[in-house]
């Protein structure tokens, strides 16, 4: 039976939530200083360790207890069931609860849980943290983003020229999408002030949201890399969009999110275009 959006207490969610996550960065941290062992999922570049597993667990486990009605697309259960499950008008978390597995196989302290709380296929409540760094990003729909509590705002950087832009090279090396994100690259190299890899796309767009970065775009990500993430670039003041400029759908599998829309539509202009397959839904 799916549960109106009236009768969900997002305060209540907040903090249930937000105890977990703690929880799950704790177990994270205290992993997170020696090398690990792995297995692949799609290829030798898609990855996934027993702490992703683990943490998922907990996460879904402990708000499945609390909200019995909800619904959930978690990105190690998607992957084991070989597609993610379809987003309906349900109270729905979507989780990643290790983005940036390679950073964490390799110690490399840029990895983050990701949730976000999707209510009629709107996001309410997004939260990326990075506990080896203690970084805490939240919001909530309309009343701002956040930073380790403390309210944040994107850049208002309108020039590419200008812009520091995040990206990634992305999970799959299919030689069709590595031409294109090469070409863009190159383009970028030449056209915008510079380009940062953190090698989580939850964290990437954290930074547009922070004011830190200017603009993110990336082809192939999966709606729990970017669910949190997209709620938190819009509640610091940027937009995100289709990056043919087009609405941001979260299932397509395409984002680019910017500090203004200027900047937004340049961006879009500059890129050559990939459609990744299948989408998440």
């Amino acid at each position: 039976m799916e549960e109106k959006c009236e009768a969900i207490d997002l305060n209540k969610c907040h903090q249930v939530v937000s105890d977990l996550i703690h929880k799950a960065g704790e177990i994270i941290d205290s992993r997170n200083a020696h090398r690990k062992e792995f297995l692949t999922k799609q290829g030798d570049i898609d990855l996934v360790t027993e702490t992703d597993k683990e943490v998922e667990s907990l996460l879904i486990n402990g708000l499945q207890n609390e909200f019995p009605n909800h619904r959930f697309i978690g990105e190690e259960e998607s992957s084991a069931e070989g597609a993610p499950h379809k987003l309906t008008d349900s109270p729905t978390w979507i989780i990643d609860p290790v983005d940036g597995t390679m950073n964490f196989v390799h110690a490399f302290p840029h990895s983050c849980i990701s949730v976000g709380l999707v209510v009629k296929k709107v996001t309410e409540l997004a939260y990326v943290f990075n506990p080896m760094l203690k970084q805490l990003f939240h919001a909530r729909r309309g009343q701002g983003a956040f930073y380790n509590n403390q309210s944040i705002t994107v850049s208002g950087q309108k020039q590419l020229s200008n812009a520091l832009i995040t990206s990634e090279f992305g999970t799959s090396r299919d030689p069709e999408k590595m031409q294109v994100v090469k070409e863009n690259f190159s383009k970028l190299v030449e056209r915008a002030h510079g380009i940062r890899m953190l090698g989580s796309a939850a964290l990437n767009m954290s930074m547009v949201a922070l004011g830190a970065a200017d603009a993110y775009y990336e082809f192939g990500i999966h709606a729990w890399d970017v669910c949190a993430a997209d709620l938190l670039v819009r509640e610091a003041g940027g937009v995100v969009i289709d990056p043919a400029g087009g609405a941001f759908d979260m299932m397509s599998r395409r984002a680019l999110a910017a500090a203004t829309p200027e900047l937004a539509q340049e961006l879009s202009a500059t890129l050559t275009q990939f459609y990744p397959q299948p989408r998440d839904d």
